[in-house]
Order: C-alpha cells, then structure tokens, then sequence
C-alpha cells in the first residue's frame, strides 16, 4: 500500500508538472520552446491570413484595379501602424530584461509607459494620416482610376489606427506577461471578425473598398481592446498597468532598442513603394496587382519567422537579464537550427503551392495568373535564409543592442532591397525584380553572420 501511494503521489507531481505553465525562467528544450512559440506562430501567421482574406474578397468581387490601389496605398499605411511594433518589440525586451533583474514594479511601470506612448503617438499619427491621404496616394503613381480607392481605403484605416497599433503592441507584451495563449485567442477573435465582416460588407452589402477597409479596422478594435481590457483588471500575468508617470529615458530606451522593428516597417513600405513604380514601368497595372498576391502570400510564410522572433525575444532577454549565459547559448544554437529547417520547409511548401495560390487570387485573368505564378516561384527561394535573417535581427533587440538590429534591418530592408530593384530589372527587366528579395537575403545573411561571430565574447553566447 506504501509503494502504491508513492507512486500515486509521484505521479500527482509530474502532471501538475506538466499542468504548469512555461516560463521565462525555465530552461528550454526544443519541445518547450517550441510549445512557448507556438502561440506567437500561429498568432501572426492567422493575423497574415486574415490579411488575406481581405485581398481575396477585393480582387475577386471588386475587380483588379481596387486590389492594385489598395496594395499601392498598403506601404504607407503599414508605415504609421509599424510605430506599434517599435514600441512593443523595444518595450517588451526591456521590460523582460528588467524582469530577469528581479525588478518586478520597475517592469510594470515600463510597461505602462510603452501603452500611454502609443496611445498619444497613435492619435497623432492617425490625424497625420487621414489628412495626407490623398496627396500620398497621388505622389505613389495613383491614377485616376486608382486615386479615389486608395484615399477612400486609407482614411477608413486611419480612423483605426490607433487599435492596430495596440494591437501590435501587446503582441510582444503578452509574451513577456507569460500570457501568449491569450495573444492567439485575441488575435483569432481580430481575424474571425475580419473574415465574418469581409464576407458581409463586400460579399453581401456590395460596399467595395470601403467594406474592406471597415472589416479590417473593426477587427483591429478586437486585437487592440481586449488586452488593453485585461490588463487595466486585475490579472494573474507578470505585468499590470498601474499609475506611474511618463519617463523620457526608458521610453527613448524601448524606441531605440525596437528601432529595427520600426526600420523594417518603414524601409519595407519605401522599398514596397518603389517597387509599384518598377513594376508600373515595366508591366503595368498587372505588375503592381502580381506583387500584390506575392506580398500576401509571403506574410503567411514570413509570419512564422517573425512569429518565432517575437515568441523567443521575452525569454532570450529574461536570461540575458538574469546572467544566464549558458541557456543563452543554447537558445541562440537551437533557434538556428530552427530556422534552418523551418526555411527549407517553407521553400518547398512555397514551389507547390504557388499554383493554386496564384489561381485562387488571380485565376480570373491568364496573363494576370502567369505572371503571378513566376514572381512566386523565382521570389519563395529567399524563403531558405529569411528566417536566420529575421532572428538575428530579434535576437540583438532581445538584448537591448538596438544599434546592431536596426542595422541588419535597414541593411535588408532597404540598403540591399533598395539596390536590388533598381539594378536587377536593367539587366533582367521583370524577372529582376522578383529576383530582387532574393538577393537581399543573401547579403542581408552574410551581414547577420558576421554580427553574431564578433559579438558573441561581449554577450557570451
């Protein structure tokens, strides 16, 4: 009876091992890292679809000209909504840091300062916004068939704006609170409300573009409302908003270290910008609706990197924080190779599927559909090394080294992207710049590679 009672007892403590929670704190093996980023994974890859959905609806019910205006104005939009990202990326590594010093209260005052940053930053810029519409979407190439849809869809989206900007924002906080299940649940709620309002206003109402624009920022109200609601309640996470007053360095030091997040988000929707005028140049109203399709399939493969990124960011900058050089090295070694097979996956996923993806957006037009099958099939190959490059980017704003970070960021997004698409297409012309992500990569990899050898005696790992 003894034995038998120890064993029950044995076996009360594994399960309730199993029952509790991962955390920062913990050491990771591949199984519980992959377990704490899942929920981040799948997270962006559901917020990338729903993202989706909205082109689907557009290109197939209201016409290719709507889907070519709106993936013109995407890049600017994407600029004011990136602010969230810097804020939540840079913020939540610090706030992580500063838990892994056992400063729990200092963390939650950080914490706060980073949601009222972006609240005031998010209405300022949304006022920006709304009145520049217009003339942004004219000075991007927007004729006259395109110019009202652009303005109609971007004002809309402005008025929003503030909620995609939380929406972001607490994506990486939720992970640093140890909440990421909540994160997911947030954002299917956000893109179950997309892709129920799509189908209802465009589908169902006829309202065009703006029913487009109307279903993506009401679903944006349920990414951004529901953390902020949980978090001024009381909660069981790591972090609470609490009253505190804003501090001009933790906030300088949060945008700083998320720079590379901002960079990304805005060299990308530059770059994005004069990759429109190339392919207006070279192939017209179909080149722009082409790119369209191969953005929005590359959110959903990208996503899982970046979805990795964000997921394993609070935990490498916990164990910086605390000293733990040795679980640092491990998590840097296993997120490596990580990134190495997730590539090679999507790589081949991206050759197979490419088909059917391009007949699914464009299957309506041949030659709208040939086009769109090649740009996809030259542009997934940069699938094999995005993800190492995305990674070292995080991984330096995970250790409060915002310099190194945005460097790699602005050196692939913009620097080498930049240089790519104006070169490439003068000796290969359309191919070129499908080819131009690609060789972006490749240099954008040679640069990661060289930050992480020579900085790994200063962060020893």
């Amino acid at each position: 009876m003894k034995e038998l009672k120890e064993v029950e007892t044995r076996n009360q403590k594994e399960m309730s091992g199993r029952r509790k929670a991962i955390q920062l704190s913990d050491h990771f093996n591949y199984g519980k890292l992959l377990r704490f980023v899942l929920p981040s994974i799948t997270m962006m890859v559901f917020t990338s679809v729903y993202g989706v959905v909205d082109g689907l609806f557009v290109s197939n019910f209201v016409g290719k000209t709507s889907f070519a205006a709106i993936n013109l104005i995407m890049p600017v939009l994407m600029i004011f909504g990136g602010i969230g990202f810097m804020l939540g990326t840079g913020g939540s590594a610090l706030v992580a840091k500063t838990l892994g010093e056992q400063k729990s209260e200092k963390a939650k005052s950080y914490f706060t300062m980073m949601i009222w940053t972006t609240l005031i930053i998010g209405v300022i810029a949304s006022l920006i916004g709304f009145a520049a519409m217009r003339p942004l979407a004219a000075a991007l190439g927007a004729d006259e068939a395109m110019l009202p849809v652009c303005v109609v869809y971007g004002r809309i989206t402005m008025i929003f704006n503030v909620s995609f900007m939380l929406q972001n924002v607490f994506q990486g906080f939720l992970i640093t609170a140890e909440k990421p299940k909540l994160g997911l649940i947030t954002t299917v709620a956000a893109g179950l409300t997309n892709m129920a309002l799509d189908a209802l206003f465009i589908a169902g109402f006829k309202w065009g573009v703006a029913g487009a624009a109307l279903a993506t920022g009401l679903s944006q109200c349920v990414g951004g409302l529901i953390p902020l609601v949980y978090f001024l309640c009381p909660n069981t996470s790591l972090l609470q908003l609490k009253k505190t007053r804003l501090e001009a360095r933790p906030i300088l030091r949060a945008c700083g270290n998320g720079a590379s997040e901002m960079v990304s988000n805005v060299t990308a929707s530059i770059v994005g910008m004069l990759y429109n005028f190339q392919l207006l140049k070279y192939a017209g109203e179909n080149g722009v609706a082409s790119y369209g399709v191969l953005m929005y399939v590359q959110f959903i493969f990208v996503a899982v990197f970046i979805g990795y990124s964000i997921g394993s960011a609070p935990v490498i900058g916990y164990h910086y924080g605390a000293g733990n050089h040795t679980e640092l090295k491990s998590l840097l070694r296993k997120s490596i190779l990580l990134m190495a097979v997730i590539g090679c996956g999507m790589v081949t996923a991206a050759q197979l599927l490419a088909a059917p993806l391009s007949r699914v957006f464009v299957g309506y037009d041949q030659e709208l559909f040939q086009m769109t099958l090649r740009a996809l099939r030259i542009a997934s190959s940069a699938f094999l090394i995005m993800g190492f490059n995305v990674f070292a980017s995080s991984f330096f704003t995970a250790l409060n080294n915002g310099g190194v970070s945005a460097a790699i960021s602005f050196l692939r997004t913009f620097i080498f992207k930049l240089s790519a698409v104006l070169i490439l297409p003068m000796l290969l012309e359309l191919d070129g710049i499908w080819l131009a992500d690609v060789t972006a990569e490749i240099f954008a990899f040679v640069i990661s590679l060289i930050f992480l050898l020579t900085k790994r005696k200063k962060y020893h790992y």
